[in-house]
């Protein structure tokens, strides 16, 4: 396959991530990464180790998707933290800050920037696919980013890994803009919904009909909350007395709070996973009929259970089973969620040299490797 450029857009712990795997991934070159404060781009290839070793500790995870200060006078998303508190001179973007420089822009590659997003549009025509490693704690968060780059001209592929159901039905409301820019968009292609999606689609071929689908996920963060902040929060709005923007509000010590109150271990039922939309759009099964909950150890390096797909289904000949998956428990949260996601956007510009646009779930492509 031919050679792959792709930005990074947010370059908290899953961009950082994807661009640290991008470098055992032959066929890709990472070009471009931003933050909100600033933009590095480089056509021959990104130096990756300098922009990690640049930027680790001084991270800032939240990228402005409308250009700076409204005219109304109302905070932009360019002024709202990923954390939904108030910033001062220590914490930006949900994580601690060190130096004179924040985020990005700490690299020697980098530029300051008042408007990260147009710059990587600007320079779109370089680039084959784009990786949306922003927080979800506004529904229409990623879908307003995604129509800055349709508004921008933007033709290519664009894949994020979001988590919450309803942001699909949003993308799919832009199809008909995505097919006539030529842009190809995968969403939810990280580990689950991703991974784990496309592992129910392919263990419910063995079936006619398929009556359940269970995805049990296990994580152990090995750095704790204070190098996974985002994360943390994100999983803490699905808990039953929390929601998107109740969990976007509180505070570090509140969240802490939630984290000692449950011994570190935090285990989630039900969660509002987009795995029922995808896996119902690409015709395996109904949305009810899938469920997603999962267990996160926020201080210790093991996962406190294994990752598990169990799909049940009827055969042909009337047979009834349940055919597992299972993540072994030895890959990190890092390596599923980056390593599927940098597969999926292979495939999604392979689909897109093909003239495919529109689109698509997880459960509708297998990710090249």
């Amino acid at each position: 396959m031919d050679e792959i450029t792709f930005a990074v857009v947010g370059t908290g712990g899953i961009g950082r991530r994807a661009l640290e795997v991008s470098q055992h991934k032959d066929a890709l070159t990472p070009v471009a990464a931003c933050d909100r404060h600033g933009t590095a781009i480089d056509f021959d290839g990104l130096d990756i180790d300098e922009l990690l070793a640049a930027t680790e500790g001084n991270i800032d995870n939240e990228v402005a998707t409308d250009g700076g200060e409204r005219t109304d006078g109302s905070r932009s998303s360019a002024e709202l933290r990923s954390d939904g508190g108030a910033a001062t001179a220590d914490t930006e973007g949900g994580v601690k800050q060190h130096g004179e420089n924040k985020g990005v822009v700490a690299s020697e590659q980098a530029q300051s920037s008042e408007d990260s997003i147009q710059d990587v549009i600007d320079h779109g025509d370089g680039i084959d696919a784009v990786l949306l490693a922003l927080p979800n704690y506004e529904h229409d968060f990623i879908p307003r980013t995604a129509d800055r780059f349709l508004e921008g001209g933007y033709s290519g592929v664009m894949i994020d890994v979001l988590k919450r159901s309803r942001v699909i039905d949003m993308l799919d409301e832009r199809r008909e803009a995505f097919e006539d820019a030529g842009i190809t968009f995968i969403c939810g292609a990280g580990a689950t919904p991703g991974l784990l999606t496309g592992a129910a689609a392919l263990a419910a071929q063995s079936f006619v009909e398929v009556t359940e689908i269970d995805i049990h996920w296990g994580v152990g963060l090995k750095s704790g909350y204070e190098d996974n902040r985002g994360t943390v929060r994100e999983d803490i709005a699905h808990l039953p007395e929390y929601d998107i923007d109740t969990a976007r509000n509180l505070s570090d010590e509140e969240i802490e709070a939630i984290i000692d109150d449950h011994d570190g271990v935090i285990e989630f039922e039900d969660m509002e996973h987009a795995d029922d939309i995808l896996l119902e759009r690409a015709g395996i099964c109904d949305a009810e009929d899938v469920i997603v909950g999962g267990i996160l150890d926020v201080r210790s390096d093991e996962k406190p259970t294994t990752t598990t797909v169990s799909v049940t289904g009827r055969t042909f000949d009337g047979e009834t089973a349940t055919n597992t998956f299972q993540l072994g428990d030895e890959t990190s949260m890092e390596a599923n969620v980056n390593g599927p996601a940098l597969g999926y956007l292979q495939t999604g510009v392979r689909r897109n040299r093909a003239g495919e646009y529109g689109v698509f779930g997880p459960a509708e492509l297998m990710p090249g490797f």
